[in-house]
């Protein structure tokens, strides 16, 4: 048998090193590094993970609010009260319902901070880029907005601080009511 057509020991032990390497989970840890290495996010990516963050921060504050009722019920309807005895120049019922409500709106506010640090946690690794396309729309914003000191009651400011914006379509809207507002404000009152 000619040398070139046996196996050489040398080679087999290569080939075995290197299938090692071609493990699944290998293979796997790769499909997931184009993700983390792209450099930038397109504007409709950017808009559709911004209108993602605020589903997720409506949907926890819903629960968030509707907790913080049911807690002003079970505390405040848990205290006895004396109807002759008011609290504060209030009636107790008032005063205890007044809370519970307060319990409520306590809740919707805290909502929001908690869905948006659970949406953080679950977009930790693109943050980066998140972050550096809120700091280049904010810049945008702040660039477009209009004047706030001509606002009148027939012409209101149209969203400030672009919150509702989630896609293009809509930041051109956006861009279109900035325009129509600064026409009407420099139009003289009559």
């Amino acid at each position: 048998m000619s040398s070139a057509l046996r196996p050489c020991s040398k080679n087999i032990r290569v080939s075995q090193k290197i299938s090692r390497f071609r493990t699944p989970s290998r293979q796997q840890s790769t499909a997931s590094k184009p993700e983390l290495t792209k450099e930038n996010l397109t504007w409709p990516e950017y808009l559709n993970i911004r209108k993602s963050k605020r589903k997720w921060e409506t949907a926890v504050t819903i629960p968030c609010s509707i907790l913080g009722f049911v807690g002003g019920i079970a505390y405040f309807g848990s205290l006895e009260t004396d109807a002759t005895k008011p609290i504060m120049g209030i009636d107790p019922l008032f005063f205890y319902g007044g809370c519970t409500v307060g319990c409520m709106g306590l809740g919707y506010l805290i909502g929001p901070a908690i869905g948006s640090a659970g949406w953080r946690a679950t977009h930790r690794r693109a943050m980066n880029l998140i972050e550096a396309k809120d700091r280049e729309f904010h810049k945008r914003i702040v660039k477009n907005r209009v004047d706030p000191t001509r606002q009148s009651a027939t012409n209101p400011v149209p969203d400030f601080y672009g919150e509702k914006i989630g896609s293009l379509h809509q930041y051109r809207q956006w861009l279109r009511d900035q325009a129509r507002f600064r026409r009407k404000a420099l139009l003289p009152e009559e």
